[in-house]
């Protein structure tokens, strides 16, 4: 990426320490003419790389929201506008510099927008996820002392919306239904600030709320220069350009879809398109038709499910072996997916099975795994780009990101992006790295002789049963979810004579006979116990009737399991005695 970056002549001071440099002809460029350094030092903002878009691209398309179906394009030069109008309005409420401010709302070109106008300001952002429960909402509001809340799309307002403080400034995004203290369309119905302000990439840029898989969420402190390394640095791993189109539907409030999409459109200058709506969200990607398209594994194995529901497997392998018939049943799956166009597809936040991976290879969806944390800016491995010899792994390290495997087996990880600390928690910032600064990841792993990577478990969820021995879950419910009538496993057993697994199925596996299904399940037990240890064989399946959602706080808003949830609220039929090998339980 080559440029040259034509701005007034402004904060050059400043820009000089972000890494900028007044040319004698009033021109700004980038050392070396790139956003990083050959030894991938960041060298800029993401406001510096807007006002270069403003400058050079002003009518160019970069964001893309739909509403009622009708899909509202925004330029360059309106989302650097629009948000020199949020950064006027956050400055004429003459708030200390570098006060929290918070972004409560699903994914829009607004909150892009707004998190533009925050920078500008000098303030810090901080994002809540729309899935939020008022006891989250509260403790993040109390926690980062917010002084200003941004409210969008929300997944439950009516619970949502009473849990916001009386007393705290509001700003409503322009969507229905959102009796805030103030109204977008007023809200930007005003000047814009004059200039172009940058800022120094030692500024605290956010404080992201980790998702609080195992108890209260921890705010995780990152400065321009850890996201922005991170950002900046991706586009050559990801290979993200200006001619590419991402979906960003996943949640903003999570550093996956911070750094890796809105964060790196910013140095890339690619278009971005939103979700309307869940019920929308297929319309809306065949409408995007993404370059790059990142997921999670609950959304792959719902695409599974939904091809499957339209082909038996046994027919998709009887035409997967026909040379010219195979091809076309590729590509009109493909299509059908909206992916057709894909050049890159990933998966992260949580392990995908290595079967679904393969099996999506198979019909030419070739699905990357990457792995990272929000201590880290997501940006720790990619295996990319894609080889099937890998499937399993996670990848080899990104550039300028060292990763080792401790005597215990833990993954620790240093580069430029790990976090500056946790939020008012000197304690738990220490307890987080070694002695030498690296990042304790809390995940299990092993390199290969090529250096790729295998997560093997988290230590927190490693149990002991009764008979004193430790099990690792992760590797036993990947073996599961081989069965593609699973939608949903989590294998359980503290304090068990052997470890059971708890399963939810997919809504199309459901729709055959129940003895079908318990033969297939019970294949799938002595399949998998006869390859364990003896510690480590499952007692049996037990099959749950209710679905693990965010809704029911049975999973975070980034799709992992709550385990400790799970346990507690499942703790009788964990320690109930069945017979069968194979039982149904309803709740």
């Amino acid at each position: 990426m080559t440029f040259k970056m034509v701005l007034p002549d402004l904060l050059c001071e400043k820009n000089v320490k972000s890494g900028l440099r007044l040319l004698h002809e009033g021109e700004i460029t980038l050392m070396n003419a790139t956003a990083v350094s050959e030894n991938h030092e960041v060298r800029c903002s993401p406001l510096a790389m807007l006002y270069h878009w403003e400058s050079h691209r002003p009518d160019d398309v970069y964001l893309i929201q739909p509403v009622e179906g009708r899909y509202r394009e925004y330029t360059f030069a309106e989302v650097a506008d629009l948000a020199r109008r949020v950064a006027y309005q956050l400055q004429a409420m003459a708030l200390p510099a570098g006060s929290r401010v918070g972004l409560f709302a699903k994914n829009c070109a607004e909150w892009f927008i707004v998190d533009l106008g925050i920078m500008m300001a000098g303030h810090i952002s901080v994002p809540v996820f729309a899935s939020a429960g008022s006891d989250t909402l509260n403790y993040v509001i109390r926690h980062a002392d917010i002084q200003v809340l941004f409210v969008g799309k929300l997944d439950n307002p009516s619970a949502q919306l009473p849990a916001i403080p009386a007393d705290l400034p509001t700003v409503a995004l322009p969507y229905p239904n959102l009796p805030m203290e103030r109204q977008w369309d007023t809200f930007i119905d005003c000047p814009a600030i004059d200039a172009s302000p940058d800022r120094d990439l030692d500024d605290i840029m956010t404080i992201i709320y980790t998702s609080g898989s195992t108890g209260e969420p921890k705010g995780v402190v990152h400065s321009f220069k850890t996201v922005c390394w991170a950002a900046a640095n991706s586009l050559d791993s990801l290979t993200f350009s200006q001619t590419d189109r991402m979906m960003s539907y996943l949640p903003l409030a999570h550093i996956t879809e911070r750094v890796l999409v809105e964060l790196a459109s910013c140095y890339a200058g690619g278009k971005i398109y939103f979700v309307e709506s869940l019920e929308t969200f297929q319309r809306d990607v065949q409408y995007c038709q993404p370059t790059l398209f990142i997921s999670v594994p609950r959304l792959w194995t719902k695409f599974q499910h939904g091809i499957l529901a339209k082909m038996s497997q046994r027919k998709l392998s009887v035409l997967l072996k026909i040379p010219f018939v195979s091809g076309m049943v590729k590509k009109k799956i493909q299509v059908g997916l909206g992916l057709r166009e894909a050049r890159l597809l990933a998966s992260g936040s949580a392990p995908l099975a290595p079967s679904i991976i393969a099996w999506f290879n198979a019909i030419g969806v070739n699905i990357s795994e990457g792995w990272g944390m929000t201590e880290n800016c997501a940006y720790g491995t990619a295996c990319v780009p894609f080889r099937k010899d890998k499937i399993g792994k996670i990848g080899k390290p990104y550039p300028g990101v060292d990763i080792r495997v401790a005597d215990d087996g833990e993954i620790q990880v240093k580069s430029p992006c790990n976090m500056v600390s946790y939020y008012l928690d000197p304690g738990k910032t220490a307890e987080a790295f070694t002695s030498d600064g690296y990042l304790r990841t809390g995940d299990k792993g092993e390199k290969d002789e090529d250096g790729y990577i295998a997560i093997t478990g988290r230590l927190k969820d490693i149990f002991k049963t009764e008979k004193g021995k430790y099990v690792t879950p992760a590797p036993i419910e990947a073996r599961i979810m081989e069965n593609d009538a699973v939608e949903q496993v989590c294998v359980v057993g503290t304090g068990l004579p052997q470890p059971i697994a708890l399963v939810v199925l997919g809504e199309e596996a459901l729709k055959q006979p129940r003895a079908d299904l318990t033969t297939r399940l019970l294949s799938t037990l002595d399949a998998l116990n006869s390859c364990l240890e003896s510690h480590q064989k499952l007692d049996r399946i037990v099959v749950v009737d209710e679905e693990w959602t965010i809704e029911n706080d049975m999973l975070t808003p980034t799709l992992k399991v709550k385990r400790h949830v799970l346990e507690s609220r499942y703790k009788s039929i964990i320690l109930a005695q069945y017979d069968a090998k194979v039982e149904w339980v309803s709740m």
